[in-house]
This record gives structure tokens, sequence and C-alpha cells, in this order.
């Protein structure tokens, strides 16, 4: 049996936090602004490991532990990130052990019940009507999460400036930076996950990079944890589709001034290693649905890809994406919210909650 979720209206823009400081300070910050967000994904989280434990063979004590064993790939490699968690943990007052559950979910949830359907695109100045270069990205996740969505703009002392979006305990992955480096985040499912470096720190360095070489350096770190694809775009109209998993890679250029992602592979040699989950179907009918809406013109706007990213075709599991009641709670999931980046603006457009009945709102990087 399955229903419609209630499709929530928002009156006001996500909210807009800024931090500065050093890594430690900046956690600190985020948790003190949005502790009552940060407490909730927690408990989220807890619910839906709970609700799957049959599937996972995985208690809550069990998620807990299997986290802190990504702890020492994080401190060797990114010790600055794991400052940011144990800040962020400090400052919400909760326990660390919680917020790793969230920031490596591939150890978790996230692998094994393929949760997270996103939508990516990227356009250059061969496919904008004002030579900008645009970022397209919703956000599918659970419906409860949706009220911890905010933005965060973040001075980190020895990192260039960042505006990204972020829902809950998450490190911020989904942004740009002042370098005019761009990143959506899509989940795929490799079958070769691994202990290792959470793909959430790996796509929060990603926002510190200065170079389209350096991004992609962090993208490619050794002892990654799993499967992720990073969508990359750079000010100068360079785009990237950046497909990983533990073990293998695949760097793919845009083609005719476009990319665009979902949730599959699709480079052959990352196929042979990739799960086979039914939602592939899904994933397959959005990408091919975005490229089609794309190529349909040469001169796009941001009021262009709004609409394309409320689109409906294949509802509820279209562009725009509604959640459905089914039998298993972790079979939700929805739109929780829409971006679109304007990298040579340096301008976030983002639409809390569903794009269809919700107002899109500017945030600026140097505003």
């Amino acid at each position: 049996m399955e229903s419609t979720y209630e499709t929530i209206k928002h009156s006001e823009p996500a909210p807009l936090i800024s931090v500065r400081g050093s890594h430690l300070e900046i956690g600190r910050q985020i948790g003190e602004a949005v502790r009552p967000a940060i407490r909730h994904s927690i408990e989220s989280a807890k619910m839906l490991v709970q609700s799957a434990e049959q599937k996972l063979h995985l208690t809550l004590s069990g998620a807990r532990i299997q986290a802190l064993k990504y702890s020492p790939f994080i401190q060797e490699r990114y010790p600055q990130y794991y400052d940011e968690i144990l800040g962020i943990a400090q400052g919400a007052d909760v326990h660390l052990e919680d917020l790793l559950v969230l920031n490596a979910m591939e150890g978790v949830t996230m692998d094994a019940l393929h949760l997270t359907k996103c939508t990516s695109l990227a356009i250059n100045e061969e496919c904008t009507a004002n030579q900008h270069i645009l970022i397209g990205h919703n956000e599918d996740w659970l419906p409860d999460d949706e009220a911890d969505v905010y933005v965060l703009h973040v001075t980190a002392d020895d990192e260039p400036p960042i505006l990204a979006m972020t829902y809950g305990g998450l490190l911020p992955n989904i942004g740009f930076n002042a370098h005019g480096l761009a990143q959506c985040c899509d989940s795929v499912y490799a079958k070769d996950s691994r202990l290792g470096i959470p793909r959430i720190i790996v796509s929060r360095a990603v926002l510190a990079a200065q170079t389209p070489g350096q991004a992609i350096r962090h993208m490619l770190a050794p002892q990654r944890a799993a499967g992720y694809n990073h969508l990359l775009a750079h000010e100068a109209g360079e785009l990237y589709n950046v497909e990983v998993s533990a073990h293998r890679f695949a760097v793919l250029n845009s083609s005719e001034g476009r990319v665009v992602h979902t949730n599959h592979y699709l480079d052959d040699q990352m196929r042979a290693i990739e799960d086979e989950p039914d939602e592939l179907i899904e994933t397959r009918v959005r990408y091919a649905r975005v490229e089609r809406l794309l190529r349909k013109s040469c001169g796009h706007t941001v009021e262009s890809i709004q609409l394309l990213l409320q689109d409906h075709v294949n509802y509820p599991e279209s562009i725009c994406n509604h959640a459905v009641h089914y039998d298993r709670p972790m079979d939700r999931k929805k739109t929780i919210c829409s971006l679109i980046m304007d990298l040579t603006a340096r301008e976030m457009h983002m639409a809390w909650g569903t794009p269809c009945i919700n107002q899109y709102h500017t945030y600026s990087l140097n505003g």
C-alpha cells in the first residue's frame, strides 16, 4: 500500500549560517547555531538503523562501533575535518560517535539500503544565454530530514571561503568556493566498499581545492571508503563527472557544454563493479530526462534550470522527487531541497523542499 506524503510549502528561505575561524571553532559554531537540527538528524539516523536492523544485521550500538572504525582514516588524511566533526559534537552537545555515523553513512546504512536518489547537472558558456557557468542539483533524501536543511557560509583560516548546502550534522559537501570550483555529489553503489576515508569527508576536502586538478586528487584519495560521483565545475567552463569506488575511478569530460549525473555509473568499467538494485531503473529515467531537457535549448538561464528541476515526468520518482509511503520506512525519499549555483556570479539559488511549490531564494558568497 502506498500514498504520497504531504508536500511542505516553506514560508521562509532555509537558514543561512555564517562561521569563521579554525576548523574546530567552525565546527563549534555550527553545532551551537543548528543544535536542534543536528540532534533531530541523529534521531532520524537512529530510527533508520533500527527500522532496517534485520536487513543491515546491525544494531544501533553496532552502528556506532562501526562508524568509529573510520576515525583513524579521517585523522590521518584530513585531521582538519575530524576537528570540524569534533567541534560540531561539542557545540551541539552530542556524542562524537553519533556524528560519525552520519558522516560515514556508507559503512552503516546508505550503501546497503540504496537510499539517496539525487540529480545533478552542469552547463558552461556553450549552453547558457549569458555565458555563465550553471550547476543544478536536487537533493533527494528522507522526508524527516527536510526540516534540518540549511546553507553554510564558511571562512576557514587556511581555506578559501565556501557557500554550501547541508543538513543536520553532515559536513558541507555540495557547494562552491571563492576559487570558482563547484561540486555536486551523487550516490552510486559499487561492490568494493571498505573501511577508509568516508566520501563525505573527501567531498568536504574538494570544496577547499584551488584548481580542478587539486579537486580531482582529493576525489581519488588513497584509502577512500566507497563510491560516489563528484560532478565538478570550474569558472573557466571545465566540467567533469568523476566516478569513484573504493578501488577504481573514471574521469569523464563534458560533452557539448554539459554534464549530467544521477545514481548509476556511466563509465563501462565502473559499471562492472556496480550493485544492481531495482532503483537503477528510475535513475536511468531521470538521467535521460535531464539530458533531453538540456538539449532542447542552447540558451539556458537560472530560470530554465529551475523549470527542469521541477519536472514531474515519471512522477513520483521524477526529477522533482515526491516521497511515497511504502510498507518499509527505508523506502521513503523525496527532494528535500533544490539548488542552482551560478558560479560566475558566485550565487546559489535554493528552494527548500520540493521546487515545484517552493520558491528559490538567493544566497551570495560575496554578500
